[in-house]
């Protein structure tokens, strides 16, 4: 197994802020994980994910995907989509014929998203809900396979439904191509059996990075009965940092 991505000692802070949102930051993800991204809000997950999407300046040393220096290396944009945060896109366009001009795409890849996602062509941007934005932000990250997808809060605006659809699809394009998915969510429902690993972020370091049923605190619950076990694990992790 080969490694897809590796921090080793980054410490990443924004202008003007007062402390460090990465502190002396190393995580290593070997090809073809589904890692769960979980944390408090302000842990680091956002920005850890951004500076794997290549788009903050770190040192090349810093940060390697799929063995490139994350910023430099501007090849990586063909391999590597990170998914997430606000969608502005308001035009009068529909969304048709948005998916239509992107290149290269395999059409029936096209159209299975477009089902996966319950997507109609006929949409126009200037008037879809935040759930139907979601969607289509999704849809065009990934009308081309990656080989690494990072995904912030992707599945948010989702209903139940379509969001499992998203996360079998996300399966099936990990087992078939291979590919590396690091997944930031706070929605933990059916993801035990989605993710293979879980990384856990406090105030900007890593805490934890096991396999998710190598998780002792997720055995213990599994083996207490507890309806939501993952859930109960990170709801008790985070009511630690308030201690």
């Amino acid at each position: 197994m080969t490694t897809a991505i590796e921090v080793r000692g980054l410490d990443f802070s924004y202008e003007r802020a007062k402390a460090p949102v990465l502190r002396d930051f190393s995580i290593c993800i070997e090809s073809g994980w589904r890692c769960i991204l979980v944390g408090a809000n302000g842990a680091g997950k956002t920005t850890l994910l951004r500076v794997l999407g290549g788009k903050h300046l770190v040192a090349k040393d810093k940060v390697r995907v799929l063995g490139r220096p994350a910023f430099h290396d501007t090849s990586l944009s063909d391999e590597v989509e990170l998914l997430g945060g606000v969608f502005p896109f308001t035009e009068d366009i529909r969304v048709g014929a948005l998916a239509d001009g992107v290149m290269g795409v395999d059409p029936a890849r096209k159209q299975r998203l477009m089902q996966v996602l319950e997507i109609d062509r006929d949409w126009h941007m200037h008037t879809v809900s935040d759930g139907q934005r979601r969607r289509v932000q999704v849809l065009l990250g990934m009308l081309r396979p990656s080989k690494v997808l990072l995904l912030d809060e992707v599945t948010t605006d989702l209903d139940v439904v379509a969001r499992q659809e998203l996360l079998d699809f996300l399966v099936e394009e990990n087992q078939a191509q291979g590919t590396t998915i690091m997944y930031a969510t706070h929605i933990f429902d059916g993801m035990e059996p989605w993710a293979t690993h879980i990384a856990y972020i406090r105030q900007g370091r890593l805490v934890t990075l096991c396999p998710i049923d190598e998780l002792r605190e997720l055995q213990a619950q599994r083996a207490q009965g507890s309806t939501a076990p993952l859930l109960r694990v990170v709801l008790d992790w985070l009511l630690a940092e308030r201690d």
